[in-house]
């Protein structure tokens, strides 16, 4: 527990200083959204590259895989379950959805590579290969499907997702694992280079990205949603991963992974595709400051049970 705990404060005091410096605007908006963009279209597909490139393709963790998805999945259709309460809008349900699919890589990376070191961030690799086309694929569906007003210009999702430059490393990656073919020295040391500056970027971003206004607004039913997001999700995983033998440092980073919050980014296909973004930033806010509670909590209560 002590060891989380070590590994947790540092992201903890990189989020808060990201949180900083947007409220001082030491960094413009726009400066913040050119950091996202370089950290999402370069630097994060180069770490995915690298670390898949570098997994032993045959003794690969296809069971850590297996049980995020399945997670991913019946947190999904809980989300859709959201229609079913009254007073609860259909954007409503759409942004429920996606909160409960999403998951915030750079934490999960910087926790994982933090406790486990390089095998933690290759295993984080791995279940962000899995992960990240499966939250697309959710996150697109219960939007579009619940918008009430659709956006003037006409959503493509296939294509979104094939174009998406996280689902390409990891189409490269992968293949490069598959094939056994080795990263020529001076392309593994630029990869190397420039997935050495995700973790810090993503951090300092998600903590840019957190809007206080939608904490102190943020009512009963974002508590409730944030709490099913952030418990339900490990709980699924969990009992799914020990279902299918998953164990060890695999079903430690499963763990991990399945509890860190949402991402902060939903908030903007939120609003291209329809959702309720009121709710969406609440989620976003509520679930990233509750996480630092819940992660330690249920890291302390899977240790007392023998899990991690």
């Amino acid at each position: 527990m002590t060891s989380f705990l070590s590994a947790l404060l540092p992201v903890i005091l990189v989020v808060a200083l990201g949180r900083l410096i947007a409220a001082k605007n030491w960094i413009a908006p726009e400066g913040w959204r050119g950091i996202e963009r370089v950290s999402y279209v370069l630097l994060f597909p180069a770490l995915i590259v690298r670390s898949l490139g570098r997994a032993p393709f045959e003794s690969a963790p296809w069971r850590l895989a297996l049980a995020l998805i399945v997670g991913q999945v019946a947190l999904g259709a809980i989300g859709l379950c959201a229609r079913l309460f009254r007073g609860i809008e259909r954007p409503a349900v759409g942004s429920i959805v996606q909160s409960n699919v999403r998951w915030n890589t750079f934490v999960a990376l910087s926790l994982g590579s933090a406790l486990f070191g390089e095998e933690g961030l290759i295993l984080v690799t791995i279940a962000a290969a899995a992960m990240i086309p499966t939250a697309n694929v959710l996150s697109v569906y219960g939007l579009l499907a619940h918008a009430d007003h659709p956006p003037g210009t006409r959503p493509r999702p296939v294509l979104a997702l094939v174009t998406n430059p996280l689902v390409i490393a990891c189409v490269i990656g992968g293949l490069v694992a598959a094939t056994g073919a080795q990263i020529p020295a001076v392309l593994d040391d630029t990869l190397r280079i420039l997935g050495e500056g995700t973790i810090a970027l993503g951090l300092l971003s998600a903590g840019a990205g957190v809007d206080l206004a939608a904490l102190r607004r943020a009512g009963p039913r974002t508590f409730a949603w944030s709490l099913v997001r952030l418990v339900g999700l490990p709980a699924v995983v969990l009992a799914s991963g020990m279902a299918i033998g998953l164990a060890g440092t695999p079903l430690a980073i499963a763990l991990i992974c399945s509890s860190v919050p949402t991402a902060t980014n939903g908030y903007i296909l939120s609003r291209q595709l329809g959702g309720d973004t009121t709710l969406s930033a609440n989620l976003i806010a509520v679930q990233t400051v509750l996480a630092m509670a819940t992660l330690p909590l249920i890291w302390l209560a899977a240790s007392r049970f023998g899990l991690v």
